[in-house]
């Protein structure tokens, strides 16, 4: 087979461009990320800190909070750094496994993120549908094995992605990554040979995990607005509601940025890459960001402990 000049075997080293196109104001755009970033970051550790200190609660809802929170930490961990090195320190360089194992890191944190407000769309349906039962059903193992069960698969499930890649193509176009994170398709992009393997898996699970949550977390949202105004009272109505608001604020975010940032990429061939690589990074970075915010904000019990934090 003849393999034409420009065609890479193998490489060990591939460059991220960080945002094409914006090239020349990527030290500016790194402030607001920057910015992003150190809230999310301060902001999940304080909740993990109050969800963890007070004994009052070690309930499954804020168990589960606190899943969102490691993830939301480890996630913008995995992206930021490398991404403020490209646009602040001009080091776009990365290894190629580097680069896998970045990859497999960001899709798995996404599904695990997706998999844990499924997990909480559930407790509140028990929760509120069935309050007798809701501590016997949702006991500490349970929340263990769902952990569990959330990690690997997100891990599983991703995990071919990254054989696909390392074990089908050895050749490759170019080592420069348009994007300024290594994301799946950016990496496929690269190589010479057939890739359609590699883009139908990767639909596969990004429709399979999505089908899959979705109809389960609006399934139950609908029981509970069902129970809930078929409930008596109007203060017993209004605390139900209340106790979900924060939840649907958080599902509708991460799955509306996640439908707009796939719908742009999809039909969006004529907008400027930089938009796409722009929109991507919204959908990664605005989650962690929020949910800290929104929690700390519409929760009594934390908003309580954290007036009570800085103000003792």
């Amino acid at each position: 087979m003849t393999m034409s000049n420009i065609t890479v075997f193998m490489p060990s080293v591939l460059t991220l461009i960080g945002i094409p196109g914006l090239e020349s104001v990527q030290c500016w755009i790194g402030i607001p990320f920057c910015v992003v970033y150190l809230i999310a970051m301060i902001g999940n550790s304080l909740l993990l800190f109050i969800i963890t200190s007070e004994r009052s609660l070690h309930e499954p809802m804020y168990i589960f909070l606190s899943m969102l929170g490691v993830i939301d930490i480890a996630l913008g961990t995995t992206i930021v750094p490398k991404m403020l090195g490209i646009f602040w320190f001009h080091t776009p360089d990365i290894y190629f496994d580097s680069c896998l194992l970045q990859m497999w890191l960001i899709h798995t944190f996404q599904i695990m993120e997706s998999g844990i407000l499924l997990a909480m769309a559930l407790d509140r349906y028990v929760a509120i549908c069935y309050p007798l039962r809701h501590a016997a059903i949702f006991t500490h193992q349970l929340i263990t094995q769902i952990g569990a069960v959330v990690t690997l698969r997100a891990a599983i499930l991703v995990a071919p992605c990254l054989l696909l890649i390392k074990c089908r193509f050895q050749f490759y176009h170019t080592t420069v990554i348009s994007h300024s994170y290594c994301e799946h398709m950016a990496i496929v992009k690269l190589a010479a040979g057939n890739v359609r393997v590699n883009k139908i898996y990767g639909l596969l699970v990004a429709f399979s995990v999505a089908g899959f949550d979705l109809t389960f977390i609006t399934s139950s949202y609908m029981q509970i607005f069902v129970t809930v105004f078929r409930l008596p009272q109007k203060e017993a109505r209004l605390k139900a509601f209340n106790t979900c608001i924060a939840h649907i604020c958080i599902f509708l975010q991460f799955y509306l940025l996640a439908f707009f940032s796939f719908l742009t990429h999809r039909f969006g061939s004529h907008i400027p890459p930089y938009i796409h690589i722009l929109f991507s990074s919204f959908y990664l970075l605005v989650p962690p960001f929020l949910n800290p915010l929104v929690y700390g904000a519409k929760t009594k019990q934390i908003r309580l402990h954290v007036v009570k934090m800085f103000c003792s």
